[in-house]
């Protein structure tokens, strides 16, 4: 006999509380070091659940479906910009990082949460498209490369990861990014230029706003009843010791 439906909030258990770490800009190797700390820690205490909300210097990342050719300028105009390109172990396409983003990388354990990988992505998802609602958006859910839609560019993009059952990399969402530097890549292999929020919307957009938005909605999605907000973590302390 099948159990009772779930709704879209009751995913973790009762009471639990979600670590928010709000850490500002934060340089791709520096994130990737965390990441696996992170996810070191709740794949040993599926109790544990976390959330890192930041930005990054400018830097070209490549996932499992995306492809150089999607990436127009040359290596030589690359190093003059100097923006690395890497290439990441993540679903998804290519993606542009530059400042006036904000990413958000929930670090949660999905047999702690009884979900399967399709519904977090549908979840993640319909979190971000929340936060965006908040400023006056309508946006919509991209069936064909996870990510949102403001009429027909897109705004965010998602690339996911699940290692030792607990997620990884998560979503990019443009805030206030200068829109002319996304005429030189074919984010997710999307012809089209992104566009921003700040583009799309009647409202002043301010991405401390918009984090906020987003650590409210992903955790009341998943369910989540408590937040521990941070600014930092001890494995910063730490490298900036061992320097």
């Amino acid at each position: 006999m099948p159990g009772p439906e779930r709704s879209l909030n009751d995913f973790a258990p009762p009471g639990a509380a979600l670590r928010v770490y709000l850490l500002g800009t934060l340089p791709f190797d520096s994130f990737l070091a965390f990441q696996r700390r992170l996810v070191y820690e709740i794949s040993g205490d599926p109790q544990l659940a976390s959330l890192v909300i930041c930005d990054h210097p400018p830097e070209i990342t490549i996932g499992r479906e995306g492809s150089r050719l999607h990436i127009r300028p040359t290596p030589e105009q690359l190093a003059a910009q100097e923006w690395r390109v890497r290439w990441v172990a993540r679903g998804g396409g290519v993606m542009l990082h530059l400042p006036g983003q904000v990413c958000a990388y929930p670090i949660l354990p999905l047999a702690g949460l009884q979900m399967t990988p399709a519904q977090y992505r549908d979840v993640l998802l319909e979190s971000a498209a929340d936060a965006l609602r908040q400023h006056k958006l309508e946006p919509t859910v991209d069936a064909e490369r996870p990510g949102l839609r403001i009429g027909d560019r897109r705004v965010a993009h998602a690339g996911l990861a699940i290692r030792s059952g607990v997620t990884g990399f998560g979503l990019v969402v443009n805030v206030c990014p200068d829109l002319e530097l996304f005429e030189a890549v074919a984010c997710d292999g999307e012809p089209r230029p992104m566009t921003s929020l700040e583009r799309e919307s009647p409202l002043r957009i301010r991405p401390a706003a918009v984090r906020l938005d987003l650590a409210d909605a992903i955790a009341r999605r998943f369910g989540f009843t408590r937040q521990s907000v941070f600014h930092t973590h001890t494995i910063f302390h730490a490298n900036a010791a061992s320097r």
